[in-house]
């Protein structure tokens, strides 16, 4: 059994309003398509993730060899015909197809669909209406049985054979595959949607969220023969930091004001420099566990700035080597994340060139 998931992402966004359209535009730290292809790919469900667009050049990302992209048609049925051709040759038994613009549907809802296509041809879910809706003939206004009538969500589940030889025939627009199914009065399956799985139409739609700021400083002494590590990267230097751990002040720094976003305390809390356990632990390795927490809290960065403060090295030779590792050890665009180089004109430790310090405030959403 093959499963094959279809992001459509080619809309104009017209309604959003912005300068470029909407499943381009940043959403909890990444492209709102994003979103899509990360869960897809974390769920390790599917054999080929095909992202339907039609503007390349927004995509700034580097995918797996299983996450194809496609140009899409004029409408959206077009472009899910277009990716349904071109799969056809790896001759797939299920195919999911959604809009990039529900990013927060669940891994196990996709899990939940394909289970359900082993009983069935058809599954879609859906949630209740929550709102009393009216519909309109002519000029008079009726209201619909909320009781009766369910809102349908992405991603919708099919056996492919039979979304494909539906999808051929369809000579009129249509906004979801379910409705091909309907119109051919063939058999749905109906399960329990999501309700946080809505649809991002309006750019209000992600712009309100509640925000929180951590602040982090370390500052270490500079000695002879040790390597220097600053964001994650070896930096040709003369001494490296003295520690109990490898003394990326950067990373340090980072860590702290994760932590005090989240009012989780401090970095000796959680990496104590008694415990020989953490001797020598390059700092990336600390700051995985608390990108963990981030996660498992529902937190997301909005932005990082530092403040490197040194004589030397030079912060601009070795800028955006950092923001890149940065980038990676915290699944953060680097976009979000500025470097800035201080000196302090010579006084103190500092400016002896003995020690190096770093400072960084973080914004984080929930």
């Amino acid at each position: 059994m093959s499963n094959y998931f279809i992001i459509l992402a080619s809309g104009q966004s017209k309604r959003f309003n912005a300068k470029k359209p909407k499943q381009f535009n940043i959403y909890k730290n990444k492209p709102l398509f994003l979103h899509s292809i990360h869960k897809s790919l974390d769920s390790k469900l599917f054999k080929k993730i095909i992202l339907v667009v039609n503007k390349r050049n927004y995509i700034k990302e580097k995918f797996p060899k299983n996450v194809i992209i496609l140009n899409g048609g004029k409408e959206r049925c077009d472009s899910s015909l277009k990716a349904l051709k071109y799969i056809k040759k790896f001759n797939p038994t299920n195919v999911l197809i959604h809009d990039a613009a529900r990013p927060n549907f669940s891994i196990k809802l996709l899990e939940k669909l394909i289970n359900a296509l082993q009983k069935n041809i058809a599954v879609v879910p859906a949630i209740k209406s929550k709102d009393t809706i009216k519909y309109k003939i002519k000029n008079a206004y009726y209201n619909l049985n909320r009781d009766k009538s369910v809102l349908t969500q992405t991603p919708q589940a099919f056996k492919f054979k039979n979304l494909y030889n539906l999808s051929i025939k369809q000579k009129q627009n249509i906004t979801d595959e379910a409705t091909l199914f309907i119109e051919n009065n063939k058999k749905i399956k109906f399960i329990n949607g999501e309700n946080l799985n809505s649809k991002i139409t309006f750019k209000e739609d992600i712009e309100n969220k509640k925000i929180f700021y951590g602040i982090g400083f370390d500052i270490h002494r500079l000695i002879k023969g040790k390597k220097l590590f600053l964001g994650g990267i070896k930096i040709p230097f003369h001494s490296g930091l003295k520690g109990h751990s490898d003394g990326d002040v950067i990373i340090h720094s980072i860590i702290d004001s994760l932590l005090g976003a989240m009012r989780k305390k401090d970095i000796g809390t959680f990496f104590p420099d008694n415990n020989k356990k953490f001797k020598n632990i390059r700092s990336p390795n600390m700051l995985k566990p608390i990108v963990k927490i981030l996660e498992k809290n529902n937190f997301y960065i909005n932005n990082i700035d530092i403040n490197l403060i040194c004589e030397q090295p030079k912060v601009s030779k070795y800028r955006n080597r950092i923001l890149k590792s940065l980038s990676n050890l915290l699944n953060l665009d680097k976009e979000l994340i500025n470097l800035k180089g201080k000196t302090v004109e010579k006084l103190g430790l500092i400016g002896k060139e003995k020690a190096i310090a770093c400072e960084v405030i973080c914004s984080i959403s929930e």
